[in-house]
């Protein structure tokens, strides 16, 4: 029984469950911006490239031209699926704009917490000694 309480104790640990919790919430986040990309930047991106979608941007490698990527696929041609490569980049970098972003935001707010909590101001160490002079000389 001391292997799974052992594996109890290390599962509760407040760096697991902060871990697991990142993970779901980097999972849900990845929907959100990737939505965000399909949707609303790919479209952007496509219109000032002429219309490109580079999710079907190919070169086959045996040579021979395909009219689609689909035409190369029924072919059963070896293809290098190249636009998925720009594509999953693009998403990158828009991924990791908006995590810089929003931990920007969080070590700004951060500091401005610790500005407006301040120490409260106690007696000083002058003022102590001479508290404990006086009620020493009583």
């Amino acid at each position: 029984m001391g292997f799974f309480s052992d594996f109890k104790a290390s599962l509760m640990k407040g760096d697991v469950l902060s871990l697991a919790t990142a993970v779901v919430i980097g999972g849900a986040f990845s929907k959100v911006i990737g939505s965000a990309v399909d949707d609303i930047i790919m479209p952007v991106v496509g219109l000032l490239t002429g219309g490109v979608d580079f999710t079907t941007k190919f070169i086959s490698l045996n040579g021979q031209d395909y009219a689609s990527l689909e035409a190369a696929k029924e072919a059963g041609a070896a293809v290098m699926t190249y636009g998925n490569l720009v594509q999953a980049l693009i998403n990158f970098v828009i991924i990791a704009f908006f995590i810089f972003v929003i931990l920007r935001a969080a070590e700004k707010s951060k500091k401005k917490e610790e500005a407006v909590v301040a120490a409260p101001a106690g007696p000083s160490q002058e003022e102590l000694l001479m508290q404990i002079r006086d009620l020493l000389k009583k």
